[in-house]
């Protein structure tokens, strides 16, 4: 079971990694802070200060085709923000 699904790369993470040495992960809905932090610092080799989880439920979407409505949910996730130490930061592109 992967801990870490994918990191969240948007212009918001990106201004708050820039600010405040802080990175966003979705992260698997039953893991706990420990074990998001274990995770992050076996995979990148980085030391963790503080981590902070958030559960987003799905949304229902409809929208109309030429067959009907249709409805539907997104789906739901839990996101991570995990600030590092100082000094520490994490390369997304390096491996492209």
């Amino acid at each position: 079971m992967s801990i870490i699904k994918k990191p969240v790369i948007t212009e918001k993470m990106t201004a708050l990694t820039e600010k405040s040495n802080r990175y966003g992960f979705v992260v698997d809905s039953n893991a706990n802070k420990i074990q998001i932090k274990q995770a992050v610092e076996k995979l990148y080799g980085v030391s963790v200060d503080s981590v902070n989880t958030m559960n987003y439920n799905g949304k229902h979407k409809t929208r109309y085709t030429k067959t009907g409505w249709v409805e539907g949910r997104t789906n739901q996730f839990k996101k991570a923000i995990v600030t590092l130490i100082d000094g520490d930061t994490i390369d997304f592109y390096s491996n492209i």
